[in-house]
């Protein structure tokens, strides 16, 4: 079920500062996208095998808002495996004992696919999500 690491989540107390730091080491760093239905703010920086995704709040009652309360330097929020099935995933999840967070039902993510995300306590303490990847 589990593919690669599609990214690293990183919740980042100053995006501007975060994105320059990426950008002064010569990665590649795509432009801010708000996604308000998950309250971020997210930049992702592109590496040869995987990206990192920098998240920012968006808005006070975001997650990362949170996050960052309790981590006022930022920190690895989650990591993101690819999955071929987001709902076949869904089902070998819950045949684990895995719960999924919200509604159970995938939501769209940064990359205009279907993603999920697993409870930590079900996963060695570790937020994870779930990306839909078609590969060609």
């Amino acid at each position: 079920m589990l593919g690669p690491i599609n990214h690293i989540a990183i919740a980042v107390p100053d995006l501007t500062a975060a994105m320059s730091l990426y950008e002064k080491l010569g990665a590649d760093i795509s432009p801010a996208q708000d996604l308000p239905e998950h309250g971020v703010t997210v930049v992702f920086v592109k590496l040869p095998n995987t990206k990192i995704e920098l998240l920012h709040p968006l808005g006070d009652d975001s997650p990362i808002a949170s996050f960052l309360a309790k981590n006022p330097s930022g920190g690895i929020h989650h990591l993101c495996f690819e999955v071929t099935d987001i709902f076949g995933a869904r089902q070998k999840l819950d045949e684990s004992g895995v719960r999924i967070l919200a509604s159970g039902e995938p939501k769209i993510g940064a990359h205009g696919s279907p993603v999920l995300f697993a409870h930590p306590k079900d996963f060695c303490g570790t937020l994870v999500e779930f990306e839909q990847v078609t590969r060609s």
